[in-house]
């Protein structure tokens, strides 16, 4: 785990916002500055379920982050960073009684790999969607973190290039909001 504190003012409010044309993408912003996001390939939702590729419109506390060591040294925040290992899990399995959780390896439900080979999760935040007050089939793992090339969908998450993700990173603390409209 790292924990470093910034010089810079804590902000930790971040807006997500629809881009025009394009139901996946949406514009970040923080304070004065707006990036580029992904988001759910189905846009947005007031009634998010799992599965539906939706992001959902609420206000999500930011809990705590992951992050791949080895491929991001260095981080400049006061969020609790944990460092990712090779059987970290996250269950999204509704049925099970770890749905929405941190699980280790080997575990049989639906799960998600948190350090993943193609990079989405070299830093991932974890939002509090579903998670202080868990319900079955509510949607699991809203995380922030990287994109794909081209700002691909998310399955519900929001995404950010790497270059922005450490841009905003020094801004973010526990209990600072994403709000999604």
């Amino acid at each position: 785990m790292i924990k470093t504190k910034t010089p810079q003012k804590m902000l930790s409010k971040l807006i997500v916002r629809a881009a025009p044309r394009i139901k996946s993408r949406a514009l970040l912003q923080l304070g004065h500055l707006t990036f580029q996001a992904a988001i759910g390939r189905n846009g947005r939702t007031a009634f998010k379920r799992e599965g539906d590729g939706k992001t959902p419109i609420a206000t999500l506390p930011l809990l705590y982050g992951f992050h791949r060591g080895e491929r991001m040294a260095s981080l400049q925040t006061s969020l609790t960073m944990y460092r990712t290992q090779p059987k970290m899990l996250w269950c999204d399995a509704p049925d099970s009684p770890n749905y929405n959780r941190l699980v280790k390896a080997p575990f049989k439900p639906s799960h998600e790999e948190m350090q993943r080979q193609d990079g989405l999760y070299d830093v991932c935040l974890v939002l509090d969607w579903n998670i202080t007050s868990r319900k079955r089939n509510r949607g699991s793992a809203i995380f922030m973190h990287m994109i794909r090339p081209g700002y691909e969908p998310t399955a519900g998450c929001v995404a950010l290039h790497p270059r922005d993700m450490r841009r905003v990173l020094p801004f973010l603390r526990r209990g600072g909001t994403i709000t999604v409209v």
